[in-house]
């Protein structure tokens, strides 16, 4: 059998991406999706996808969905796992490949998510998505907290100079618990990749609490012997 026959046997499936992407701003963790347009399920809550056209990767496809939807570009995205269970989309014969990122709201957002019906909603208002999106969403949520403990990816979501009530709200939202508030502390100060500054921030009492700002490069350096960066 030569190859062209070969490959008309073969079966034909569609391909799709859905990006899952979490924001973080004014102190939570939050998801964005979008009602979905087309049937089946018209009408009903989805990540944000589309398929995969003949002349593109999965992860051009996935970055293309992205903008073309929500006005959101230059997003970095981990290419999370692929879905493939035969009855996974009522529509047709559907595997897709699903992506996450986390990124910085007030960084990103733009009107065109809105436009498109793309909503900003923290993880407890979370609606029932369609098909298994919300499978996908636990998975990403999972995949967070083990990058989290090897990337300070909490630094990345806050202002250059932060609080430490700053920093154990995120890492809250990201393992989905309280933190113990004396625990934290002397756990994040031992890692010694922060630096203390003299200022402080009074929003929410007048002795204030010190700010703090990363030092990438003792991160870095530690990162060399192996850090955990477990909370």
């Amino acid at each position: 059998m030569n190859a062209a026959s070969f490959y008309a046997k073969a079966p034909k499936h569609l391909v799709a991406v859905d990006c899952i992407i979490f924001g973080f701003d004014e102190g939570r963790l939050k998801l964005l999706i979008m009602q979905r347009k087309v049937a089946p399920m018209a009408g009903e809550w989805s990540l944000v996808g589309g398929f995969v056209q003949e002349d593109e990767s999965t992860d051009e496809a996935a970055a293309r969905v992205l903008e073309l939807t929500t006005g959101l570009d230059d997003i970095y995205m981990n290419q999370l796992h692929c879905y493939g269970n035969v009855n996974r989309d009522t529509g047709a014969r559907v595997i897709s490949v699903a992506y996450y990122a986390l990124i910085r709201i007030k960084n990103h957002d733009k009107p065109l998510a809105r436009e498109h019906g793309a909503h900003w909603l923290e993880l407890h208002e979370i609606p029932e998505l369609i098909f298994d999106h919300g499978k996908m969403i636990e998975d990403a949520l999972a995949a967070l907290r083990n990058n989290a403990q090897f990337h300070p990816i909490g630094f990345e979501l806050l202002p250059e100079k932060f609080t430490l009530s700053q920093l154990r709200s995120l890492y809250e939202e990201i393992y989905r618990k309280t933190l113990d508030k004396r625990n934290f502390r002397k756990k994040i100060l031992s890692l010694d990749v922060m630096e203390k500054l003299e200022e402080k921030d009074k929003t929410s009492s007048k002795k204030g609490a010190h700010l703090y700002r990363f030092d990438p490069e003792k991160y870095e350096a530690l990162k060399r012997k192996g850090l955990v960066f477990e909370i």
